[in-house]
């Protein structure tokens, strides 16, 4: 825990309002507080957008490491990573393996939480989904729902899992969305279901679509699919990939009209090349190559998550796709906190202190974590 005491002078924060004030921010020790210490450092924030800590609820991993390889170091790699670009907080995505693989990856993620707060939940991306619609996931391990196997899991991971996908039309998914709403909360993913079907999913109790757009019917006049389903049942939140990649800038514009900026969670679903130079990486066991900023199966045709972090893809938002700034920063830090039941994502007194500072070309100048400029 951080001794250090601090005052973030003549800042232009993003507070509770969701709009930006001119104004300090003090902290005591891990915490914001509403007054200064006597003894407190100060940092001159003057030009400067603090934008509270994110939280990324689907990624793979970054910086050469997945968290599916189930050892401590790489949670510890990939965390530290993650926070030192302002992702405070942290839910990664598992992808479609065998029942045992995935036990032993809950089981890490179980132990790794004891010690470390950033990481908050995980995302079972898999194995109960469509192979139609499979993207880079491997058909070897996809199988039926199950609403025991998810209970045994969940048991594994110490309650830690926030989010379990299913695709809807595939045999028993309407069983396992009622009998697991009260284990995790039920998403809609890999899936080439139409309305009707995902309609009576969210009725059922799914309450989440997993990046939206990618691995699903899309919109068509007289067959609306799943994107229109999760439209109309309000109570659902979507996932949407912010690399510029993954979904066009125009359809991210068009997607927060439709749905709000209230309902549209930021993903970054970025994979272990994240962060690295350009060359060949894993993904749940397939071989993925990274040029530039897209990686592809060796097919050189399925995209195989984002190369980019949740942060960089906030800015890219904000600087180039004509997205407010403040609805980038709702939909990266206060949303996904919001999706997955943790308090985060607000710069006030009593909270963890976690926020990071932007100059007006939106260069990330500091981090504070925790209380601790990193």
């Amino acid at each position: 825990m951080s001794s250090m005491n601090y005052i973030i002078s003549n800042a232009f924060i993003f507070r509770p309002d969701y709009n930006f004030h001119t104004g300090d921010i003090y902290t005591s020790g891990e915490f914001i507080t509403s007054e200064s210490s006597s003894d407190a450092k100060i940092i001159d924030a003057q030009n400067l957008y603090i934008i509270p800590g994110l939280t990324d609820i689907h990624f793979h991993g970054c910086k050469g490491h997945d968290f599916c390889e189930g050892t401590i170091e790489s949670l510890k790699a990939i965390t530290e990573y993650q926070n030192s670009i302002g992702v405070a907080n942290i839910c990664p995505a598992s992808m479609t393996l065998s029942e045992s693989e995935l036990t032993r990856i809950m089981q890490n993620a179980a132990k790794f939480h004891e010690t470390c707060p950033a990481f908050v939940g995980i995302n079972l991306e898999g194995p109960f989904i469509s192979t139609a619609k499979k993207g880079a996931q491997n058909p070897s391990y996809i199988i039926k729902p199950d609403s025991k196997m998810l209970a045994r899991l969940q048991s594994a991971a110490n309650n830690l899992i926030k989010i379990a996908v299913v695709a809807p039309e595939v045999d028993g998914a309407f069983d396992f969305i009622s009998e697991s709403k009260n284990i995790a909360k039920i998403s809609v993913a890999h899936t080439a279901c139409d309305y009707e079907t995902a309609n009576k999913a969210f009725k059922l109790g799914a309450e989440h679509v997993t990046h939206l757009y990618n691995a699903m019917n899309g919109i068509n006049h007289r067959e609306p699919g799943p994107i229109i389903a999760a439209l109309e049942n309000k109570n659902v939140m979507v996932e949407l990939i912010c690399d510029g990649i993954h979904v066009d800038p125009a359809v991210m514009r068009m997607t927060l009209k439709l749905f709000g900026d209230d309902r549209v969670i930021f993903i970054s679903d970025s994979m272990e090349a994240a962060g690295m130079p350009d060359g060949i990486y894993e993904l749940g066991g397939q071989k993925v190559i990274k040029n530039g900023n897209k990686a592809l199966l060796q097919d050189n045709k399925t995209i195989a998550g984002s190369v980019t972090s949740l942060t960089h893809g906030m800015i890219k938002a904000a600087k180039f796709m004509n997205i407010k700034l403040e609805s980038a920063i709702k939909c990266s830090a206060v949303n996904p906190a919001k999706a997955i039941k943790i308090d985060a994502g607000k710069i006030k007194s009593g909270q963890i202190a976690n926020f990071f500072a932007l100059d007006k070309d939106f260069n990330i100048k500091w981090v504070m974590n925790r209380g601790e400029i990193i």
